[in-house]
């Protein structure tokens, strides 16, 4: 479906909601990367040190000669410390970002290709499961898709399995998934990290409407919405909302359409579910894979999962 389908579908919806794939416009990709650099949201720096130590470890055990494949590339920091890895142990990579944003993959394709003369990077502008059917192999003996960051907490767990499931289809024997994900915590600390003093994060989720207002001919006043995060462990997953603060009616020209809201009426943008060791072997199990490894960060916020090809 298209971004004006899927407005529709989900403001006309009860509850209301907006997938949280439309955040990643430019300006959503840019303030995104900002929030990467908060102290409070500590997923980034978890998972960088997870790869500072254990790049060459991951690379390892999959094994040499081997592409790259990955879902939401974005601007591509982390996956530096896996490109190295991988070129210590072959002269030449073939990498492949799948990614919503063209800017975001122009930008990292080509500061990528400057950095690594050794690297061919071959960039898909479309979301996951769009990005995945365009992927053919090339006779390499080895894959491995990437796929870094909390994304996959950001699907419902019914979708978390069809995506990994798009993945194994793509992959063969020996290949594997270098899958991140965040695990269950103190609920102040989980809140902290998605409603930071600075609210860089309200802007972000707040960026939707104005994506809306800008492509769609919205009319959403953003002082008129508030942002709000609140952990919800029963379901082991932080929620993310764009509160109304007063009953109001948002006028949306391109699509037609009179969106109506109570007061207190909330839109859920977005789930990032937690994991823990049991859950994410279930779901590698599931999708046919086997979970075969699993790093830390030093902390224990964070974990980068290998799971191979069954």
């Amino acid at each position: 479906m298209s971004f004006a389908e899927d407005v529709r579908a989900g403001l006309t919806a009860s509850p209301k909601k907006l997938l949280p794939k439309y955040f990643y416009d430019d300006l959503g990709s840019s303030l995104f990367d900002s929030i990467c650099l908060l102290p409070e949201y500590y997923l980034t720096r978890a998972e960088d040190e997870i790869l500072d130590r254990h790049a060459g470890e991951i690379v390892a055990a999959v094994g040499a000669p081997l592409d790259l494949v990955e879902l939401g590339s974005g601007s591509a920091v982390k996956t530096r410390r896996i490109i190295a890895a991988t070129l210590e142990r072959q002269p030449t990579l073939l990498y492949r970002p799948i990614d919503i944003s063209p800017s975001a993959l122009k930008a990292s394709s080509e500061a990528l290709s400057r950095e690594y003369p050794n690297i061919r990077v071959d960039g898909i502008v479309a979301d996951y499961l769009e990005g995945l059917r365009r992927i053919s192999r090339n006779g390499t003996v080895h894959t491995m898709a990437l796929f870094l960051g909390s994304n996959i907490g950001n699907f419902e767990p019914a979708d978390a399995i069809i995506t990994l499931r798009a993945v194994r289809r793509v992959l063969e024997e020996g290949d594997a998934l270098l899958l991140g994900a965040d695990l269950r915590k103190d609920r102040a600390v989980l809140e902290a990290a998605y409603d930071d003093p600075l609210g860089v994060t309200a802007a972000f989720n707040l960026n939707v409407l104005a994506r809306i207002n800008r492509e769609l001919g919205g009319s959403f006043d953003l002082k008129k919405f508030s942002h709000r995060a609140r952990y919800d462990e029963k379901l082991g997953r932080v929620e993310m909302h764009l509160v109304s603060r007063e009953a109001q009616t948002v006028p949306i020209a391109a699509l037609a359409l009179d969106v109506r809201f109570e007061r207190d009426e909330s839109i859920h943008t977005e789930s990032s579910y937690k994991y823990d060791r049991a859950t994410l072997a279930k779901l590698a199990d599931d999708t046919g894979f086997t979970l075969t490894n699993t790093w830390t960060d030093s902390a224990g916020l964070f974990s980068s999962n290998l799971l191979r090809t069954k």
